[in-house]
């Protein structure tokens, strides 16, 4: 069966390749452009980050509900993610170089970068987090954000341990819930 406007998603969810064949090269152009714009300074990873999204689409399909949305917004949702991702991932990883190049280049281009993705990420992460109540937002900044234990983080805030889990939970829920699930692989 040939994949077309009306049939790629069934195609995809029935694990026919036609289906994401049509979904590269329709919207292959729309998601390297959010890649790049978000990867800008390391166009080495644009390939990897549109392989994961286009995994992710494939293995996710069943979270795409064309009542909420179109399938364009949808996928563009999953390369702001993946993208975000990577930005972390890249922040985490130490670099390799050899001490006089990183005097050099990490002078520059480290403020410049991080900079940048903070601010990236500061809108990715205050628009995920707008559903949430200021209380609930607050606590999953400094739980999820600032990788303060929840004990802590409850007391700081005068929430109860079992109500921290509890405001967790429903958080994510409602995250889930605006966003659509993605599921890890």
């Amino acid at each position: 069966m040939k994949a077309n406007e009306g049939n790629f998603v069934e195609l995809i969810r029935k694990r026919k390749e036609e289906g994401i064949l049509y979904v590269i090269e329709t919207y292959g152009g729309l998601l390297k452009s959010i890649v790049r714009k978000r990867l800008f300074t390391w166009p080495d990873r644009v390939d990897e980050c549109m392989n994961d999204i286009f995994l992710g689409i494939w293995q996710n399909i069943e979270s795409f509900n064309p009542d909420k949305g179109s399938f364009a917004n949808w996928a563009a949702g999953v390369a702001r993610l993946e993208s975000i991702d990577v930005l972390r991932k890249m922040q985490r990883e130490p670099l390799a170089v050899s001490l006089e190049d990183a005097e050099n280049e990490l002078s520059q281009e480290d403020s410049t970068f991080s900079k940048i993705a903070e601010q990236e990420l500061s809108k990715e992460t205050e628009e995920i987090l707008s559903c949430l109540s200021p209380k609930d937002r607050e606590l999953f900044r400094r739980i999820f954000l600032e990788a303060e234990e929840p004990e802590m983080a409850g007391n700081a805030l005068g929430i109860s341990r079992d109500n921290v889990y509890v405001r967790i939970f429903r958080g994510k829920r409602r995250i889930r819930n605006k966003f659509g699930e993605r599921k890890r692989a």
